[in-house]
């Protein structure tokens, strides 16, 4: 059996990670900000142990994470916020990107000395860093940083023999994407989205993008010459 850590583990795929490997006996610890879902979770299960922090507090990472040791790591704790009607908004940005780039960096600085080969990272990024998408600014600029971020690192990490796997999922249902106001073609269940997950892990993936039909067809825009993504696009500002 493994240790497993992971953050944003109080709700939505964190929460179901979590309980699908304590599930499976192995020892879950499970990271978050919100200490009554926190508490349900350890209830939830004799294998899973919690820590209460705020990952975007440096600080209160590294003491959280302090002799913290893990087989594998999962960040994937994550916000979202969209622009309105093309108004730039600083302080949305800097909050967006707060959340979902600083935050699991100040986990891996904290982390970092506790790896040792054989270890893998998992950082969950998302589809919508493909293509430049309306009123996605902030969140798209957020998981294409991240993504940058891991792909890099995972080049920097081989050689100490720790692996780095990017996550990038569609649409699932969790409390963060019940707030949207728009269609989500090809929205997953939780339980759809840590079946997906744990399947590429066990085949060691580097990336993992599901579902597999919408992820295929983002991909397949993304490749478009960029006149014909404005246009595709455009017609998503007019509706």
């Amino acid at each position: 059996m493994m240790t497993v850590l992971i953050t944003g583990a109080s709700s939505g795929i964190g929460e179901g990670l979590a309980k699908s490997w304590a599930d499976d006996g192995h020892s879950v610890i499970a990271c978050g900000r919100d200490p009554l879902r926190l508490e349900a979770l350890h209830q939830y299960s004799p294998n899973i142990t919690v820590r209460l922090f705020d990952m975007t507090d440096p600080q209160a990472c590294r003491q959280a994470l302090a002799q913290c040791y893990a087989d594998l790591v999962i960040l994937c704790a994550g916000t979202c916020e969209y622009f309105n009607r093309g108004v730039v908004d600083a302080a949305l940005v800097e909050r967006v990107l707060t959340t979902n780039v600083l935050g699991p960096v100040n986990c891996l600085a904290a982390l970092q000395e506790q790896l040792v080969a054989g270890n893998r990272v998992v950082l969950v990024s998302s589809m919508a860093h493909w293509l430049p998408f309306p009123r996605a600014e902030a969140y798209g600029a957020s998981k294409a940083a991240l993504t940058w971020f891991a792909n890099s690192l995972r080049l920097d990490w081989e050689p100490k023999g720790i692996t780095v796997t990017v996550v990038s999922p569609g649409f699932v249902d969790t409390p963060l994407t019940r707030k949207n106001d728009f269609a989500m073609p090809g929205q997953v269940s939780v339980n759809d989205a840590v079946k997906a997950i744990r399947r590429g892990l066990a085949k060691g993936k580097n990336h993992i993008a599901f579902p597999t039909g919408f992820s295929l067809l983002l991909r397949l825009l993304a490749g478009l010459p960029e006149c014909f993504q404005r246009v595709l696009l455009r017609r998503m500002v007019r509706s």
